[in-house]
């Protein structure tokens, strides 16, 4: 499934993309961003900022400059904490007096199984994890935060990393990284759980929303949609890996190969991360065994 739309990158100036909502492109286009990372300007008078965004100046003078006559930033929220998401929070707020509010610090929301695997020395992978950030004030499941204008609803959504929030204002659903209209999310263990990410897809396909609004690429028109492609895109991925190992025992890596066989070389160890993910998530249904301990290195058998 493609992007819903494929609007052209505006960087260092603010688009309205709904009803007291603007949207700020960071200027850090990659393989892992797109366009780049989306900070989103909440607010009339009392602004919410939901991602301020990695360590970049020019996306920092931006952003300070987006703030009107009138307005104020108080409030600074991070979806999670990746090094394109989060970084820029403590300069922001040093500059603005706001807080920094985030479900907690890079580790916390793990799941038993991922800091298992940590333990055992995974680590790595994906966009890179700030494990420097700090909030000043940690978030917990349906937390109410309020500006003179506006309410935001935390509803706490790991898979994509364990510390990772989706927030609502009304049928409005700002969705970080667990929903993106141009890709489907990057879940690379240690700090990123399948068993969660699925979770948090049916808690969203539980409620009713007008747009998704995510870290990257143009908003999301059509949320149901979009979270049953995403789910039927991982319920496929599962078939193929369990295609593969009818006909033998693989490794993550040996499976990547095998079933990405379109991806240009250098995405290659995101999707390795990606199939050991759908390896855990079998191995915890009993449906898949490995030779040894549970790791990406490891030898993963069909169970049955």
């Amino acid at each position: 499934m493609k992007a819903e739309t494929e609007t052209a990158p505006v960087y260092g100036t603010p688009v309205e993309v709904a009803k007291d909502i603007r949207r700020l492109l960071c200027p850090n286009p990659s393989p892992m961003t797109y366009h780049g990372t989306n900070t989103y300007i909440v607010g009339r008078t009392d602004l919410a900022i939901i991602d301020p965004g990695p360590q970049n100046a020019e996306h920092l003078r931006a952003l300070l400059a987006s703030v009107e006559p009138g307005q104020r930033i108080t409030h600074i929220l991070v979806t999670h904490s990746h090094l394109d998401h989060s970084p820029l929070a403590a300069e922001l707020s040093q500059r603005t007096g706001a807080p920094i509010y985030a479900y907690g610090a890079s580790t916390k929301g793990r799941s038993a199984i991922m800091a298992q695997i940590a333990e055992a020395g995974l680590a790595g992978g994906g966009e890179g994890i700030d494990r420097d950030f700090v909030p000043d004030h940690t978030l917990a499941d349906g937390k109410i935060l309020s500006g003179s204008d506006w309410q935001l609803e935390v509803i706490h959504t790991p898979g994509h990393l364990g510390n990772h929030i989706s927030l609502a204002l009304g049928g409005c659903c700002f969705t970080g990284d667990h929903v993106m209209g141009w890709s489907s999310s990057l879940v690379s263990p240690p700090d990123g759980d399948l068993t969660d990410f699925m979770a948090s897809c049916a808690r969203l396909q539980s409620r009713d929303w007008s747009v998704f609004l995510p870290g990257h690429g143009d908003p999301v028109w059509e949320p149901k949609l979009r979270l049953e492609w995403l789910v039927s895109h991982r319920r496929a991925r599962e078939a193929s890996i369990r295609e593969q190992l009818s006909q033998g025992a693989a490794t993550a890596a040996q499976l990547a190969r095998s079933i990405y066989v379109d991806t240009p070389p250098a995405l290659l160890p995101a999707a390795e991360r990606n199939v050991f993910a759908h390896l855990v998530d079998l191995h915890q249904q009993n449906e898949v065994s490995c030779s040894g301990p549970l790791g990406i290195s490891a030898i993963f058998h069909r169970v049955g």
